[in-house]
């Protein structure tokens, strides 16, 4: 069996993967289901079957370049375009690049502001990064608009 894919494409590129995947087996006289076809494509990417192919791609945000996002840096809340996204690693963390609509003020002392309009920094697929505030709060946490 081939080694399991690091990265997984969203749930309805994979579907549309079985799809084609089905039709071009149709054009060569292969009749198959939808439901085989997406247990092949899940064999593919190296797991079990279906059900595990799609929590692997359920349970990650995709995020693209233009992507409008919400979230909290530092504490403070805020929206953004995404104007940078980059992979680490194994496909495990993501470098992204955000422009807020509004300038965010990431000092919380009443007699200084240093307000900041883009940032950079590391999420894993969860939206959140790994790095902390000192309470224990994520640094930056990303969702979808």
């Amino acid at each position: 069996m081939m080694k399991r894919s690091r990265t997984v494409a969203p749930i309805e590129e994979l579907k549309a993967q079985a799809r084609r995947l089905r039709e071009d087996l149709k054009t060569k006289g292969v009749s198959l289901s939808h439901s085989a076809a997406l247990e092949l494509l899940a064999h593919q990417h190296g797991v079990r079957d279906w059900n595990t192919l799609y929590a692997m791609a359920g349970n990650r945000m995709h995020l693209r370049v233009g992507d409008r996002v919400e979230g909290r840096y530092l504490g403070q809340a805020f929206t953004a375009e995404i104007r940078g996204l980059t992979m680490l690693g194994d496909g495990a963390r993501r470098r992204v690049t955000l422009h807020f609509d509004t300038p965010v003020d990431v000092v919380r002392f009443d007699s200084f502001s240093a307000f900041r309009q883009r940032v950079t920094g590391e999420i894993g697929w969860d939206g959140q990064s790994q790095r902390r505030t000192s309470d224990g709060v994520p640094q930056l946490v990303v969702r979808p608009l």
